[in-house]
């Protein structure tokens, strides 16, 4: 097994990027080679203070490197040598398995679809980012990757998650449901509506709209809907989460009575804490590109790049695509077959 890691990506990229591959080097033997790809300088510099093995390290230099202020669909063209790019060459060339970034989310995907490619028969690629709840994960999907999306794209959507529910998390019959502003049938926009009764039509295990509350009470594994919906739920649930964390902190640490309650029940905290924490889950998967691809969050830890290189271990090893093309093909043959009949 081998995986392409985009050593620039990042808010505290390289630093964290390289102690992240150090824990993932110890963690998960199976991976026999990290390509690190970046500033050769930097990252050589890095990985001998961290004394990673150089059996198990190859360093590809890419001299640039993608701003959060760049052009995603640009920055393909114009940074040819940037990190990314390297790293997701690296997959192109059959080098690498797998690639893992916790940088320019856009830039990731642009350079995935264009060089990758989509599997067969696929409209737009999607982030699945996995969101805890009553019930273990709920999964959205898409997260960020296609703000402009059409009515089939979110039907793939259903497909895909499902797919990876089932081949991945081992969920024998995933729920899949999609976001909308009511549980009835006859609420939300057209658009919406739209995507319901094609969802209703498929064989996945559709379950109808949820609402946004749905999302920590019901057993929901796959949540339907575009980017821009998908990016901006998500990024209100972790600011709340960090929020909630903070308020409770200055609470808790206002007088001696309540902190010694708190000291009582500082393992519950830690718990709840660790559960809501993205670096538990480390990534999310871009399904939809012909390779695997897993976008880390910006701000990503050494545990939490850690654990995104455990997700794409795990897609690598499910085999994932062969799945989704299968169900891809399958959803079009029977719509065509309805087509006929109709």
């Amino acid at each position: 097994m081998r995986i392409a890691v985009d050593a620039m990506g990042g808010d505290y990229a390289p630093e964290n990027i390289i102690e992240g591959v150090g824990l993932a080097v110890e963690r998960y033997p199976q991976v026999e080679r990290f390509y690190l790809a970046g500033d050769e300088a930097t990252v050589k510099r890095l990985v001998d203070q961290h004394q990673l093995p150089a059996s198990r390290i190859e360093i590809v230099h890419a001299s640039q490197v993608v701003e959060m202020s760049d052009s995603a669909a640009l920055s393909v063209r114009r940074k040819r040598d940037s990190s990314v790019s390297v790293a997701v060459d690296l997959v192109k060339q059959g080098d690498a398995q797998a690639i893992v970034s916790a940088g320019h989310t856009g830039a990731a995907v642009a350079a995935t679809t264009v060089k990758l490619r989509l599997i067969e028969g696929v409209g737009r690629p999607g982030i699945c980012s996995p969101l805890p709840n009553d019930h273990g994960i709920c999964n959205i999907l898409d997260a960020g990757a296609n703000t402009d999306a059409k009515a089939k794209h979110l039907l793939h959507y259903g497909i895909m998650g499902s797919v990876y529910a089932r081949q991945v998390l081992g969920v024998k019959e995933p729920k899949v449901g999609l976001m909308s502003v009511g549980e009835e049938d006859e609420k939300g926009t057209e658009f919406t509506k739209q995507v319901f009764a094609m969802l209703k039509e498929s064989h996945i295990h559709f379950i109808g709209n949820v609402e946004g509350h749905d999302l920590f009470e019901k057993p929901i594994d796959i949540v339907v809907c575009d980017g821009f919906t998908g990016n901006v739920v998500l990024k209100s649930c972790e600011a709340t989460a960090k929020a909630m964390f903070k308020w409770l902190k200055q609470e808790l640490t206002s007088n001696p009575i309540r902190y010694a309650g708190a000291m009582l029940a500082k393992g519950a905290f830690k718990a709840v804490k660790e559960r809501s924490n993205y670096e538990t889950y480390g990534g999310s998967p871009l399904l939809g590109v012909n390779g695997v691809c897993i976008i880390a969050h910006g701000g990503s830890s050494a545990l939490a790049i850690c654990n995104a290189i455990r997700v794409a271990a795990e897609a690598i090893s499910h085999d994932l695509n062969p799945h989704i093309q299968e169900e891809i093909e399958r959803s079009e043959q029977d719509h065509a077959e309805d087509h006929q009949q109709s």
